[in-house]
């Protein structure tokens, strides 16, 4: 048994490989940080080849899968992906649409290539990682919260798909709400209410993956969330969701005036 996980390095990716390995499968491990890579190599007890991509790059995904075709993948995690905080005028574009293709144009590509290989033995499992912003409007995330509804949306149409055709490959999405992980750092954020532990929303993802649960929210408060947005009019819900991400920035900006007071106080 084999599972390919993109963006490994870290985070819910990393734990994810760490389950996984302890339920004996052998793992490929995809992310741009090598040596992040290599390390997690040494502490696991399975096989494991590791591979160095920047699934930014559209040749990057259709390379991975040339390479990796033949291996009879049973479980493919596309968890790769950041954010990017700011207001959508103001944001860079180039970075914008660096994350537009890691957050939907790989994922795609993946996806597509193999469920099709899938499907024509007739067994495997996707997970694709999205989000609790994708059930919300995202001002100051905006292209963050697009990317997660995309990644839901697209998982949805082919699990239905697949049940329709009769198929056993499963498919589903991932949507969880705050994670301690490096996420915070990269978007420039701090998220304003409790977050989950990385291993707690992985070890619940691959028992609800393996239970073929399609749409996979991790803890209750999120779960409650989700059925307050669906009673909620967008027109509110955008909103809420606006000085929800404005707390966000005005929690990081607090702490790094505070780190600056630090740091000049540690130089008298």
């Amino acid at each position: 048994m084999k599972a390919l996980i993109t963006g490994a390095s870290s985070g819910i990716g990393r734990d994810m490989a760490r389950i996984l390995s302890r339920r004996g499968y052998d793992l490929i491990l995809v992310a741009r940080r090598r040596d992040r890579l290599k390390e997690l190599q040494q502490q696991l007890p399975t096989n494991v080849t590791v591979i160095c991509a920047d699934l930014s790059q559209e040749q990057a995904c259709f390379d991975l899968y040339e390479q990796v075709k033949n291996e009879r993948i049973h479980i493919l995690i596309n968890n790769a992906g950041f954010g990017l905080f700011g207001s959508f005028a103001e944001t860079d574009l180039h970075r914008e649409l660096e994350l537009i293709d890691v957050n939907i144009r790989a994922v795609h590509i993946l996806t597509k290539l193999f469920v099709r290989d899938f499907i024509e033995r007739d067994s495997g499992y996707i997970l694709n990682v999205s989000s609790s912003a994708a059930f919300l409007p995202g001002p100051l995330l905006s292209s963050y919260y697009a990317s997660k509804a995309y990644v839901l949306r697209l998982t949805q149409a082919v699990s239905e798909e697949l049940r329709r055709r009769g198929s056993r490959v499963y498919i589903g999405a991932l949507c969880p709400g705050p994670v301690k992980t490096e996420f915070d750092q990269v978007a420039d954020v701090h998220f304003s209410v409790k977050s989950m532990s990385s291993q707690r929303v992985a070890m619940i993802a691959i028992q609800q993956m393996f239970s073929r649960q399609p749409v996979i929210v991790p803890g209750t408060m999120m779960q409650a969330a989700r059925v307050l947005q669906k009673i909620v009019p967008d027109q509110l819900l955008v909103r809420i969701s606006y000085h929800l991400q404005k707390r966000k920035q005005g929690s990081d900006l607090q702490k790094r005036k505070e780190r600056r007071k630090s740091c000049a106080g540690e130089k008298i």
